[in-house]
């Protein structure tokens, strides 16, 4: 059975830093493209960042050089570094596990930015 389960999330200050986790089970990880979503009240999810099996990481505009996402394969586990973060940050932050043609994903964390 696939579970993955995320930790970090919170309330933090503008300018604040988290680090999210996404440990997986049930699936071969280190051939997994790992993903982190987000969705904020009243607005569609959209992908934060990706990590291929190789390692290739892709982000959206907004949070370049603020966010980084690596993947431990040896503890099956994705991470966000997320720093200077901002109140337009704040939204339920999931992550997912593409391989093959299967997805899954982790129940979302809340992460609240304030100002």
């Amino acid at each position: 059975q696939v579970q993955l389960v995320e930790s970090g999330g919170g309330l933090v200050q503008a300018g604040g830093s988290l680090r999210l986790s996404c440990a997986a089970s049930g699936i071969t990880f280190s051939v997994a493209t790992m993903g982190w979503y987000r969705q904020a009240p009243g607005k569609q999810r959209e992908l934060v960042a990706s990590i291929s099996s190789s390692g290739n990481t892709q982000y959206t505009d907004s949070v370049k050089g603020r966010f980084t996402i690596s993947r431990d394969n040896a503890k099956n586990t994705v991470y966000l570094q997320m720093s200077s973060l901002k109140p337009e940050d704040t939204a339920v932050y999931s992550c997912n596990a593409r391989w093959g043609f299967s997805i899954s994903w982790a129940q979302g964390t809340q992460v609240t930015v304030s100002s």
